[in-house]
């Protein structure tokens, strides 16, 4: 994928041909259009299932590259392709800030868009009242994720995730932490200890022990330490890190009724092999720490992010009373902070076909299915490439000021910084579409940082039209419980029926009967 319209192929071309047009473009704003004139029509269904896809650290340029680079591995120009994402017909923007950062982390915003309640940046499942790393200042603090919501109303839920299961994201989902790093009790100071909190192993399996589907990396955590790994036997690092000497695997077993079937599974044949319909609980642990990069990834060992979806809608369909499901993909946000454009996109492809997969197995009319990002990243493209450009490529000049040639992608700062004889080096003497090219940056660091700029937030089914104009990203589950009638504000449902719709709630009863202006 070099240059303009690259791949060659005859679509690509009878594309061109057809953009010559008027008629084309036309023809597809009035199409276009009719859709909209539809959403007219409210979904207001109560949503039996509910879905939510975090693309951790996938900002509005991400996405849009992301786009670009499926039709370009579809054979086409890119830019006139739609993700799966693009399709959904309400869009919205959520404001990312923690209650004490500008720029957030993953965890504050976890807390956020889970929980209902902003927090500090670096703390799960608690509130603003709890300082990072503080365990003292947790107890009383700790607030509920529509995970437990979902789960206290008798529906089924599942965590899928391709970083570890107690990384910041699902963690906001079932811990209480004041310190996302608390991996296990290894990565926990002796004070924390003393004073009685729990890593967010621990916590996943003891405070929801009844989470039907969890599915990522983070096996290390949840063996005593040294014990060697299943897969990695000669690999230090994959060792157990638990101090307390739990094998929180047997007792993820041990929580599980004796005539239900539980299943752990360490590897993608294993997975693959079983029975959805004779698994009432599935754990799957298939990396010791995060799971590898979509473009890395061992095809017998480890399943992708679409495949561990697909066996989780199907444990979870089982439930008459529906599912809540969270899905991360984790290591877009990674892959942006190595400076890896090409491993971040690739994360954001694979995302979006599980996001196409589970919109396949499920029905808009009873599933509300929404996908946001936690924050974006300092990363852009740009440099006035023509149509059809490699995403990966070179912009079509030079700099006139270093007279060198740069890439249309580009980062803010991170480890892509270099200097080669004193100047920008010549990006033409490096192979810059290897999986692993770490794009050139304004600023040296080690890690890129994120971006503070608003999300975008997408939905589709019941009450999605309630995702509309700029959030703050609190309000994001609280539409979600109230679509699906769960949580506390259920005032306005007929019955918890999944099969009625919810009648209007008092007040707007209240502005039906009274004649415009009234009240206001």
């Amino acid at each position: 994928m070099e240059g303009p319209w690259s791949l060659g192929s005859s679509r690509s071309l009878q594309l061109g041909e057809k953009e010559k047009d008027p008629k084309y473009w036309r023809d597809q704003a009035q199409q276009t259009l009719k859709n909209a004139l539809r959403l007219q029509t409210l979904n207001t269904n109560v949503a039996k299932n509910v879905i939510m896809f975090l693309g951790d650290g996938m900002g509005v340029s991400t996405v849009t590259a992301a786009r670009i680079l499926k039709g370009q591995l579809h054979h086409n120009p890119g830019e006139e392709t739609k993700l799966e994402m693009d399709k959904f017909p309400y869009v919205a923007l959520s404001k990312t800030y923690n209650t004490n950062a500008q720029v957030p982390d993953s965890a504050g915003t976890a807390t956020a868009y889970l929980c209902g309640v902003k927090a500090n940046e670096g703390t799960v499942g608690v509130s603003a009242a709890t300082q990072r790393s503080q365990c003292n200042t947790t107890q009383g603090n700790e607030v509920t994720s529509i995970l437990r919501w979902a789960k206290d109303a008798g529906k089924s839920v599942g965590i899928v995730t391709t970083t570890r299961v107690n990384h910041a994201t699902p963690s906001a989902s079932y811990a209480h932490s004041a310190d996302r790093d608390w991996y296990s009790d290894n990565e926990m100071p002796p004070e924390a200890l003393s004073q009685g909190c729990k890593d967010i192993a621990y916590q996943l399996m003891h405070n929801v022990k009844d989470i039907e589907v969890i599915m990522g990396g983070g096996r290390k955590y949840m063996f005593p330490k040294n014990r060697t790994d299943v897969e990695y036997e000669l690999d230090e690092k994959a060792r157990g890190t638990r101090l307390d000497g739990l094998n929180l695997v047997d007792i993820w077993k041990s929580f599980k009724p004796k005539h239900k079937h539980s299943h752990y599974v360490w590897n993608r044949t294993d997975l693959l092999a079983l029975d959805p319909h004779t698994v009432d609980y599935l754990l799957g642990l298939f990396e010791p720490g995060d799971m590898q990069y979509e473009l890395n990834r061992n095809n017998v060992t480890d399943p992708s992010l679409s495949e561990m979806v697909e066996m989780a809608i199907r444990i979870l369909n089982k439930n008459p009373k529906g599912f809540f499901l969270l899905v991360e993909g984790g290591r877009i946000d990674h892959g942006h902070h190595e400076g890896k454009a090409k491993q971040a996109l690739h994360e954001a492809v694979e995302m979006d076909q599980a996001i196409g997969q589970a919109g396949a197995m499920t029905s808009v009319e009873d599933t509300l299915t929404v996908v946001t990002a936690d924050h974006s990243h300092v990363f852009t493209f740009g440099g006035y490439t023509p149509r059809g450009n490699s995403i990966f490529g070179l912009a079509p000049m030079v700099s006139d000021t270093d007279k060198k040639p740069f890439t249309a992608i580009l980062y803010g700062n991170g480890p892509g910084y270099k200097v080669v004889g004193g100047e920008r080096e010549n990006v033409s003497m490096v192979d810059y579409a290897h999986n692993n090219y770490q794009a050139q940056s304004a600023v040296p660091l080690r890690h890129e940082t994120h971006g503070g700029e608003d999300v975008a937030v997408f939905a589709k089914g019941p009450m999605a039209h309630l995702l509309h104009g700029v959030h703050e990203q609190n309000y994001i589950p609280h539409v979600m419980a109230y679509a699906a009638c769960i949580g506390a504000n259920r005032d306005h449902c007929a019955s918890a029926s999944s099969s009625s719709s919810p009648s209007p709630g008092p007040l707007l009863l209240l502005l039906a009967l009274l004649p415009l202006g009234g009240l206001f």
